[in-house]
Formats: C-alpha cells, structure tokens, sequence
C-alpha cells in the first residue's frame, strides 16, 4: 500500500500547476510597476531567441564552405573565398550583437527587479496597516506575513525565471525548426529522455515547499533568537544572566533538527537527479553517434554535422533547463501564493465604509455601556461588563493592579480593538459609525511600551503628527511641553541628534530621556482626547510630578486618561476608576475614595507608608 501512496504523490503536481495561475496576475504587477521597462525587456528577449539557430546554421556554411575551399584543386581557391568571409563576419557582428542584447537584458532585469521588490514591499506594510491590531498578536497571522515578507527576492527571481523560460522556448522553437527539417526522429528521442527529470524536479520542489511552510515558525523562532543573541537591546541581560550557552544552544538544537529534516531530502534530490542526468547524457550519445553514422555514410556534409550535432546539443541543454526552471517557477509560485494570501487578508473588523466624522468639541463625551472584551483565542474575560462615562475636558485615572484591563480600556477608547459585547458611544452614536482615521486624529496617545525609533530626535517627536514633521516651530513646543527641551538641548546636533546606536553617529538616551521624547509625541496633536499608559514609569517621582503637574495645566478643556501605579499622580485627576480582574470596583473623586474606605484607600494608605 506504502508503494502505491509513494506513486499516487510523486505524481501529484496539480497544486504546482495550480500555483501557476500567479503568475500572470505576478506579471499584471509588473507591468504597472514600469510598462516601458517591461517592454523593453521582453523585445529584447525576443530578438537574442533567434540568435542560437542562426549562429548554428552560420557555423555549418562556415564550415562546408572552409571544406569545399579545401577541396578545391586550384592553385588559387582562396581567391574565391567571399563568400566564406561574409559568413565569418555576419557570424562577428552577431556575437557582437547578442553581448550587447544580453547586456540590455541584465539592465532591464535589475531595474525592473529593485522596482518589483520595492512594490511588494510597500504593498505588504501599507496592507498590514490597514488590519486589526489583534491580528499581530495571533502566530499564525504573523507566519503568514513572515512568509509574505522574506519571499521579496523569490519574487524578483520569479520574474527573471519567467523571462528566461519564455525566451528560451521562442529559441526552442527555431531549433525545432532546424533539427526537424534535418532528422525529425531526433526530437523524439529529446523529449523522451526530459520526461523523467521533469517529473522528479516537480516531486521534489513540492516536498522542499511543504518542508519550508511547515517548518514557518521554528524559523521565525530562529530569526528571534539570531537576534536576542546578539543585540544591543538584550546584551545586559545576555550578559548579568549568562544566557549565552542557553539562547546559543536552543538556536542550534531547532537549526540542526531543521538540517537533518532537509538534508534527508537534499540527498534524495541529489540521488534521483544524478540518474536522470544520466539518462540525458546517454540520449544525447545516442543522437550523437547517429548523426556521426550519417556524415560518415555522407548522407549529411559535415557542416550539416555540426549544426545537427550543435542543435542537438543546444536544444537537449534549453529543454532540461526549461524543465528545471519550470519546476523553479512553479516551486516559487507556490511561495508566490503566499504573497498574493497575505494581501488578501481582510481586517476582522471591517469599518472601512464607516465615514462619520467626529463632532468638534465633542459635547456629551465618551460612555461604555456594559463594555465586554476577551481576546481572540481566550477564554477570559479582559473586561467584563464596564460602564462608566468620560466627560468633556474630565481628567480620568485608571487604577488597578497588573492585569486588571486598564490598558485594554485604553486601547478599547482609542479604537484599536472593538468591544465583544456591549458598545461605547461617542456623543451618543456608537463609535463604529466614526471613521477610524478621523477618531484618531483626535486621540494623542502615548503607550507604557513605546517604541523607542531610530530616527532623529525631531522625527521621533514628529511620529505625533507625522505629517507636521517639517514644522519645526510646533516639534520645538511639544519638546518644551513634555520637558524634553532639556534633552534636545543637551544633544550635540540637537533636534538633528540621529537617536540609538543602530545607525552612525547615533546618540543613546537614558529610560527618562526616551520618555520625555515619547512624551512630546502626545503634545503634537490638537487632540480632544489625551491618553497616558504609564508614560513616565523611568522617571523618579519629582520628575513624574512635574510632568503631570505640566500635563493639568496644558489639558485644561481636553479629556485625558492616566495610567499610573503612583498613587500621588492619580491623585490629580478629577475622577479615579478602580478596576479589579477587568470589572469596575470604584470609581469617584481622590477625597470620595479615601471616604468610602475600600481597595483604593487601602492600597493608597499602604504606598504612601513606603514614603515615610
């Protein structure tokens, strides 16, 4: 039974031919990145076809024409050899000719090339900016887009494989025409001894393709580790915690299980190939010895010899080729799909036709009426029928221990994920009827985990408002705002400082640094709403006062929402809401919690015995 499941797979191609039908949409892609780069390549293409044949049949007049001379009995034979150099020189000028046509096509190849790996790498983050946030927080989303991602050069490739192969059957075609018009019982003989290489290349790239797509997350964990390994940002605690042998050792026991998985296959390949390459060495012999036989009979002259013979050899050499990239292309349309599988994902939450916009100045403010919300993938609740109103121009606290769900309300107000049950308003309309760009306009936001760019002070300022980014006079407001004007200052190209030490002559900043920085970022926006996940966790507690005592003065009007484990900050809001496992314990006043007694008073009371 095992025998005949080996049979029924190593002749099961249809998924590499069905991968083919990516290729003209592939080719679509192409043309509307340069249609005149496109069309240049292909014309090109076509003319240098032609050359193999007819370089093939001017080597045969060369040399028939060199024997007739030779037998020539006259005392002056070379007198009448015009002929003989008109052929030399056509054959000159046609060399010349197909180094300039493959030159041409190297250009065309490399442009066209850089141009279709940059469209598909802007069409993969424009694509990936418009899906949901949750959905990078799934693994297998993210080995779709790994997949998508790291293929950029096999698509490149693709493109050149395509070309060749469509240029070298158009060439096929003219040798067909010569060995045909010769001995056509040679062509037959051609294509029997192909057949059997094709059907193992098509086998074993479906296998290498299965192997690769399986094997998708060990690689990205690979990646991870490749990185954590030797990276300024973990090599503290690589070093304090000596985790070198521990991350070295991993990398090397999932990259060696990956080697023997590939390696079995390799050899396989190798094997199978090394007697296939055999049979088309002896097919070829066999026409050679036959055409041989014939001008020895004299059947053919010896020009005609060499041409058949060069023909032969030509035509045996396009056709495995063609054979081997076909299964090339067909192996990396495969990969092909994953590409085209990635674009098509669709947000799971699709607002695109939401076109509201948000009123200015919001009047009734922001309510959750018994907001529910779990994770894709969990059984948890994050939170669990929240309701509670945000006032126009209210400050708003949200307190709680680690894992209570603030920041899945942050994220919940600011859009990024929708509630499972329940709904929020917005003056009174669900927030799902508002254009998600537009309600984010109105929403400055700085998150506990902000991603510290490697970018110039005045560009990481700017990520606020990205498109005011050459308006210096407002980045230099929003540093002084924040208080990151000190820091700006003390940088030596100041807002040109390129910050981190990826890039030259890049400047690292301490945690408090960078915080002041993330912090401009909120000030950047005319926002209506201003929310601040622990935005100043680095900074020691005179710092952090100042900032919030700073950040009161500027919101006065706007609503705001804090995050903060200081109890001494969130004091200064108008309203502080206690969260405990994602439900609503308390909420009031400072002075109305500390009067009611409960979690809030208690917790207050027991950090503010750390200061005595």
């Amino acid at each position: 039974m095992s025998y005949f499941i080996r049979i029924r797979n190593f002749f099961n191609f249809s998924q590499q031919f069905q991968s083919l039908r990516n290729v003209p949409r592939f080719f679509r892609m192409i043309w509307a990145v340069s249609p005149r780069l496109t069309l240049w390549n292909a014309v090109l293409r076509l003319i240098q076809a032609a050359i193999p044949v007819s370089m093939l049949y001017i080597g045969k007049e060369i040399i028939d024409e060199v024997i007739r001379l030779a037998g020539s009995h006259e005392a002056h034979q070379w007198r009448d050899a015009d002929e003989l150099w008109v052929w030399v020189g056509l054959e000159f000028v046609l060399g010349v000719f197909n180094s300039l046509l493959g030159r041409g096509i190297t250009v065309t190849d490399n442009l066209l090339g850089d141009l279709v790996s940059n469209d598909s790498s802007v069409r993969i983050m424009r694509h990936a900016a418009t899906l949901d946030l949750f959905q990078f927080e799934n693994p297998t989303f993210y080995d779709k887009l790994e997949r998508a991602r790291t293929q950029t050069f096999g698509r490149t490739v693709l493109m050149s494989m395509v070309f060749s192969q469509v240029q070298d059957l158009i060439s096929m075609l003219f040798l067909i025409g010569g060995l045909g018009a010769f001995n056509p019982w040679l062509l037959l003989l051609l294509f029997v001894a192909v057949i059997p290489s094709f059907l193992g290349e098509t086998h074993f790239n479906q296998k290498t393709y299965s192997l690769t797509r399986s094997w998708t997350p060990e690689r990205r964990e690979l990646d991870y580790l490749r990185y954590i390994g030797a990276s300024d940002t973990t090599v503290k605690e690589t070093k304090i915690f000596g985790l070198e042998h521990f991350i070295t050792e991993r990398f090397k026991n999932i990259s060696d299980r990956y080697y023997h998985a590939n390696r079995k296959l390799t050899l396989q390949r190798a094997a199978w190939g090394s007697l296939f390459s055999l049979l088309a060495n002896a097919s070829y012999y066999f026409a050679y010895v036959l055409i041989v036989w014939q001008a020895v009979t004299s059947v053919i002259t010896i020009g005609t010899l060499t041409f058949l013979a060069g023909s032969f050899q030509r035509m045996q050499g396009m056709l495995q080729g063609v054979v081997s990239r076909f299964t090339r292309i067909a192996e990396t349309a495969m990969y092909l799909q994953d590409f085209f599988d990635f674009l098509a994902l669709k947000p799971l939450n699709d607002l695109e036709k939401a076109t509201r916009k948000i009123p200015r100045p919001i009047r009734e403010g922001f309510v959750f009426e018994n907001v529910s919300f779990k994770y894709p993938g969990s059984d948890q609740w994050a939170i669990r029928n929240l309701s509670f109103t945000l006032h126009p121009g209210e400050k708003l606290a949200l307190v709680g221990e680690n894992g209570a769900g603030k920041t899945t309300v942050v994220k919940l107000l600011a859009h990024l994920y929708q509630p499972t049950e329940g709904r929020i308003l917005l003056d009174g309309v669900d927030l799902n009827e508002f254009d998600p760009e537009d309600l984010r306009r109105e929403i400055g936001i700085i998150f506990q985990d902000f991603y510290r760019f490697m970018f110039t002070a005045s560009e990481n300022i700017a990520v606020g408002n990205i498109p005011e980014r050459d308006n210096r006079p407002r980045i230099s407001d929003a540093a002084e705002k924040s208080l990151a004007d000190s820091v700006i200052e003390s940088l030596p190209k100041g807002l040109d400082q390129m910050l981190g030490k990826r890039f030259a002559e890049g400047v690292e900043l301490s945690g408090g640094q960078w915080q002041k920085i993330a912090l401009a970022r909120a000030y950047m926006r005319d926002a209506q709403l201003v929310i601040l996940d622990e935005p100043t966790a680095a900074l020691d507690a005179r710092a952090e006062h100042e900032v919030f005592v700073r950040f009161a003065e500027l919101m006065q009007g706007k609503a705001a929402v804090l995050i903060s484990h200081r109890f001494s900050t969130v004091r200064m809001a108008d309203r502080i809401l206690f969260l405990e496992h994602g439900q609503l314990l308390e909420i009031g006043s400072h002075e109305a919690l500390l009067k009611q007694g409960g979690k809030y008073a208690e917790l207050f009371r027991l950090q503010a015995k750390g200061y005595l």
